[in-house]
């Protein structure tokens, strides 16, 4: 796991060495191990290293004979079968990046077509004046990039482009609107005007500091669903797709963990883990004492007793709240108003003293149909059936002096998309989801939150072996009798009886409603004059809003504070030292 960044000029200059030291400084966090430089003619590519996979000699950029340089984050997971196949290749190092380059050299543009893993890729090729960049079809890894008049510039983070003025601190309107109706914004586009996204599975091919080409691998495959109707054959394929993930998600010269939420997909996750390996799993969960939300701790550590793992407890609690809250908004610069963002950074800060890689259960909801979203779409109307994503956070509480009719643009997008001939409603609403919220929200959060603490997060639920025998499977395979995930609990009812797959779900909720409304007097009258607010919100109806004690004005005030934080430090340049009322009160 590292960070990456790059210049290209347009009129053949070299970049200047001052930015490009700036660009690798700004993203040291991703990459404490070390750094490196490759600068050749009118192109410079940067590397900030978090050592994983070949401690050694693994150090970027990474050279072929034929003068090509590559910089990467992220990890190939099958980068042992690929060395094997491509046996008359000399290679210098034994990183898991360095197969990459090589089949660039053999298959050119279609390189990533062969790999297996998530991964951010540089590449250029001085002997064609050409820069491709590369991002993993599920969009696990970040990679954002800026065309500007004279130049074209990339990197890990927003954060990276803007402290550069590589972009400007001009926000979009309808992404805005996008960011407060959805949590998170969708497509291309991100929040800032001039910054755009390299979209999971794309492939870019730059000259002259423009892009002329554009190639992608979807992450899903295109099959629609099989006629199975064996429960023990599917229960077979699962599980060896299961085990042949984990087992190469294993694969680092460092400590490894996981993230227990207790829930059915880290328990998937552990299930496995602990039957694949020597040595007690080091297992991470998080809990919320003296709240009136599930605290999901007791399960937790009853599954980590049922297969020895060892299990350390993190209490997240309304200090926490108000005092980190600042910090997280600041690194999550491609803004995520996710309150998971929260016990996330908890998490890898914790797991950080001791480890440096660390699985989760990300992804399962969207592959095997965890969603209520996704029951409530398989009802005909009449029953509660409606669409994905119908209602935004702000819909009808009259908070928001105009309510952006554009806010549902992207996911509609997202859903022709993914509509393609013979796939169910349920799998295009799978596909709907993979395509922006898992990459936009959840993954977002999960790379922000631990490359924080220089920790690289695994998710081998979002794995291509696993996809093709999920997003396949029969819907009633999936959903079935109101239950979602239904193969998959039948699986580690099988496997892991102690994890109750078929109990009623706890759910993993953190209170923050609760706490915001432990002060919404003092913290709407704050809220409501934030600049960022007052321009998107009525300041009566926000001060209402934090007053008001129900779930939905919880979720909405959350969107708000978070969105007033994330706007004083990335847009207003305020730093996000002290609690949430020394941020919010600063001048």
């Amino acid at each position: 796991m590292c960070g990456i960044a790059g210049l290209m000029t347009c009129d053949g200059s070299a970049p200047d060495p001052a930015l490009l030291k700036r660009l690798t400084s700004l993203l040291r966090h991703r990459g404490p191990d070390g750094d490196g430089m490759h600068m050749a003619g009118n192109v410079a590519l940067v590397q900030t290293r978090l050592a994983i996979i070949d401690l050694e000699t693994g150090d970027q950029p990474i050279y072929e004979p034929g003068g090509a340089a590559l910089v990467a984050n992220g990890e190939i997971y099958n980068y042992v079968e690929l060395r094997q196949k491509i046996a008359d290749v000399k290679f210098t190092t034994n990183s898991d990046c360095e197969p990459p380059l090589h089949l660039y050299r053999r298959d050119g543009f279609r390189f990533a077509e062969s790999l297996r893993g998530m991964y951010a890729i540089a590449i250029h090729d001085p002997a064609k004046e050409t820069l491709v960049l590369s991002r993993d079809p599920f969009g696990i890894k970040p990679l954002y990039y800026v065309e500007g008049p004279t130049w074209f510039a990339f990197a890990s983070e927003p954060q990276a482009l803007l402290a550069t003025d590589l972009a400007p601190r001009e926000l979009v309107t309808d992404r805005r609107n996008e960011l407060l109706q959805l949590q998170f914004t969708c497509g291309r586009d991100t929040i800032f005007r001039d910054i755009k996204r390299v979209l999971p599975g794309e492939t870019l091919i730059v000259r002259n500091g423009k892009v002329v080409e554009r190639h992608r691998i979807s992450a899903l495959p295109d099959t629609n669903p099989e006629p199975i109707t064996d429960i023990d054959t599917a229960l077979d394929r699962l599980d060896h797709a299961l085990s042949d993930s984990i087992m190469v998600h294993q694969r680092a010269d460092v400590p490894y963990g996981l993230f227990l939420s207790g829930g059915v997909d880290s328990s998937v996750v552990l299930a496995v883990m602990a039957r694949l390996n020597g040595r007690p799993v080091e297992a991470y969960t998080v809990g919320f004492s003296g709240t009136g939300v599930p605290d999901e701790r007791d399960h937790a550590r009853a599954l980590a007793a049922a297969v020895n793992a060892h299990h350390v407890e993190v209490d997240f609690n309304e200090k926490d709240f108000w005092s980190l809250l600042p910090r997280v908004a600041a690194d999550i610069d491609d803004p995520a108003a996710d309150y998971a963002i929260l016990p996330t950074w908890k998490l890898a800060k914790t797991a950080a003293k001791d480890l440096k890689v660390v699985l989760s259960g990300e992804g399962g909801d969207e592959l095997f149909a965890g969603y209520g979203r996704y029951r409530s779409l398989l009802r005909p109307w009449w029953m509660g059936g409606r669409g994905i994503r119908a209602k935004g956070t702000f819909d009808g509480l009259g908070v928001l002096r105009e309510g952006g009719t554009r806010w549902r643009d992207g996911i509609t997008a997202a859903e022709a998309t993914g509509s393609l001939p013979g796939r169910t409603r349920l799998q295009i609403a799978q596909a709907t989801d993979c395509t922006d919220w898992l990459p936009n929200d959840l993954l977002t959060k999960l790379d922000r939150c631990l490359m924080a603490h220089g920790v690289e997060g695994r998710t081998p639920l979002l794995d291509p072996v696993v996809a093709e025998v999920a997003f396949a499977l029969p819907d009633e395979f999936k959903v079935r009798d109101g239950v979602g995930k239904w193969l998959v609990r039948r699986w580690l009812d099988r496997v892991m009886p102690e994890a109750k797959p078929f109990e009623k779900k706890r759910g993993f909720t953190v209170p923050v409603g609760e706490w915001i409304h432990g002060q919404g007097q003092r913290l709407g009258e704050i809220v409501a004059v934030q600049p960022s607010v007052e321009e998107i919100a009525r300041p009566d109806a926000v001060k209402k809003l934090f007053a008001t004690n129900t779930k939905r004005a919880g979720f909405a005030a959350w969107t708000l504070l978070f969105y007033a934080l994330w706007h004083r430090h990335h847009v207003e340049g305020a730093a996000a030292e002290g609690d949430v009322f020394d941020v919010l009160t600063s001048s």
